[in-house]
């Protein structure tokens, strides 16, 4: 494990290259950080290294500067079209930021092109790109680093490209883990040759990542940068000057809360989380009628095309609301966001951790606040247990106006907002019931008529979690909800043109027996298995005195009783059949109908 202080880049014991120290000036970096006064030398220096440390704590620098000085000391210079660096990140936005960082030394080194792979656009670009530019140090996402790897019949033969690597660099180690790239990593690492550098970086190490530094990292070097003071003596995984807040209030007054807050806070640059993309798709919308003059963004992980471009103006902006999901949660480094309002609390409690490191980040101050019900208040012990997160309760502001009406009434005039309101229940629900502190958070606790009250729904959905279950404090409006059209011209003419198809199709289909697919093999066993159980539970609540084997073959004699009568068998057939080894032994069709 290695100490680490802050100090000066000169303090450093190899010197930087003025290039390096120019660009620096210019990002007005004049002190390194713990984890970067820790990691550089021993990065520089031949060494593979684990890195932890906080969120915001500069681990971007720690990696990009020892990248720039090992090309730069190389006796071979590197070609156009070899690579001497890749940095791998599970996040679009991410690997944006660092390629950005990144740019801002590489205009010094003329001698270094670097590339950009990400999804979200045309990997034949991304081909085509490499081609005619080469990319000496490559910022990828998993996914499609792996994609171009493959695309040797499009002419880029990147196995060979990769002969001359240096080094390698996994940022946000973990989180490559939990988002399922095991499998990518593995055959990118295949790829790779085995002499180079590799550093991991992560503000949390998890047995997935010890797994991963035994795999691809020789002999490491494992930093762990703590926060300074006490407060963080027992290892608080958030930053020192982040002040964390919560707020209890139940389901239908937390919407009202949060807007109230926005409101108050105008001026200012906020995150706000959500646990799913349907709620980001709702809540999203909901707040752009409701708070005026502000800026308000939603970026969630399926949007495919426009996260490149609202995460980049966003960025840019000198306060607005940025709607999101976890995908917004790690190592993303937007400028002076002031607040981070958390509505639902994640799915885990290092995503909480991650979550507030969105602000006060490189010594900056920063507020976050996260909205729990009254059942979920113990998550509060649970957090400064499990994370050493200390918190500080925020009372809930008294003379709130009242919104959801105005929300049901943008649901009633806009058949698209009462769909994505019903999406983003079920999603929530869905989301709650796989919720990592299931002790917390249990969905049997969940008061469903205050929830659909909180999301202004006009009724409840039909989902397996509602089934059988009543709710008499909530009203559902008495509109009929298929009446509600689209205000999108074309959309409401395509719902019609489908509900006309539906309506034709059911007077076509009226009087006719209605097929019915065949189902799966063992399907239909599973079927008949649970349908024998519950006809014997039921003989046997009756006080039948009938054993199931019994049942079993009675059932079968008296159906082959009826194929008989129908013709359907002859009567040779019927006692050859019946003759079968079972507990009855009925020769005759008397002998049948007496026992049936």
């Amino acid at each position: 494990m290695a100490a680490a202080a802050e100090g000066a880049w000169s303090s450093l014991p190899v010197p930087l290259s003025p290039g390096v120290l120019r660009a620096l000036r210019q990002l007005r970096f004049h002190q390194m950080t713990p984890v970067q006064s820790a990691t550089i030398p021993l990065f520089m220096s031949n060494k593979d290294v684990a890195a932890e440390a906080v969120t915001g704590s500069g681990k971007t620098l720690a990696f990009v500067i020892p990248i720039l000085e090992i090309l730069l000391r190389r006796e071979e210079k590197l070609k156009k079209m070899q690579v001497g660096a890749i940095i791998i990140t599970p996040t679009r936005e991410l690997a944006i930021q660092i390629d950005e960082v990144l740019s801002h030394f590489t205009k010094h080194f003329p001698m270094f092109s670097q590339i950009l792979l990400i999804g979200g656009r045309n990997p034949m670009e991304d081909v085509e790109k490499f081609k005619e530019h080469g990319g000496n140090i490559i910022v990828a996402t998993p996914g499609r680093l792996e994609d171009l790897f493959r695309r040797k019949a499009d002419g880029l033969d990147l196995a060979s490209c990769v002969k001359a690597l240096d080094v390698l660099v996994l940022d946000e180690a973990d989180r490559l883990l939990d988002m399922g790239f095991e499998a990518s990593l593995n055959a990118i690492l295949d790829f790779l040759p085995k002499q180079r550098r590799t550093g991991l970086f992560s503000a949390t190490q998890t047995q997935e990542v010890e797994n991963l530094v035994r795999a691809g990292l020789r002999n490491p070097v494992r930093i762990s940068v703590k926060e300074k003071g006490v407060a963080a003596s027992n290892t608080q995984k958030t930053p020192t000057r982040l002040e964390n807040f919560y707020m209890v209030c139940r389901a239908d007054e937390k919407f009202n809360q949060l807007v109230h807050f926005l409101r108050q806070h105008k001026q200012e640059k906020h995150l706000v989380f959500f646990s799913t993309c349907a709620c980001v798709e709702y809540y999203g919308k909901a707040l752009e009628s409701l708070i005026k003059q502000v800026k308000i963004m939603s970026i969630h992980g399926k949007m495919k095309h426009k996260r490149n471009k609202i995460f980049t103006e966003f960025r840019k902006l000198p306060g607005g609301i940025l709607v999101c999901t976890d995908v917004m949660a790690r190592g993303i480094d937007i400028p002076e966001v002031h607040w981070v309002l958390q509505y639902d609390p994640p799915s885990s409690a290092s995503a909480f951790v991650h979550r507030c490191g969105r602000t006060a980040r490189i010594g900056n101050v920063g507020s976050a606040l996260v909205f729990l019900l009254p059942m979920e208040e113990s998550y509060i012990n649970f957090l400064s247990i499990n994370q050493k997160c200390p918190m500080q309760e925020m009372k809930p502001q008294t003379n709130v106006l009242d919104l959801l009406p105005k929300l049901k009434s943008m649901a009633l005039a806009d058949r698209a907002m009462f769909e994505k309101g019903m999406k983003a229940f079920v999603s929530y629900v869905q989301a709650y019931a796989k919720h990592e502190c299931n002790l917390i958070f249990r969905i049997k606790d969940l008061d469903f008529a205050s929830l659909a009250r909180g999301f202004a729904l006009l009724k409840m959905p039909k989902m397996p979690e509602l089934r059988g279950k009543r709710f008499p404090d909530f009203t559902p409006v008495t509109v009929n909800t298929d009446s509600i059209s689209f205000k999108d011209k074309n959309r409401e003419k395509q719902r019609q043109k489908k509900l006309e198809e539906q309506r034709r199709e059911r007077e076509e289909n009226q009087g006719k027996k209605k097929f019915v697919k065949n189902k799966a093999w063992s399907k239909q066993k599973a079927k008949r298995e649970k349908k024998k159980k519950v006809t014997a539970k039921r003989k046997r609540e009756e006080g039948s005195d009938i054993e199931d084997e019994d049942m079993e073959e009675l059932l079968n004699d008296t159906r082959l009783l009826k194929r008989l009568k129908k013709g359907k068998i002859s009567e040779e057939e019927f006692e050859k059949k019946l003759t079968g080894n079972h507990r009855f032994k009925a020769e005759t069709v008397e002998d049948v109908e007496s026992e049936g």
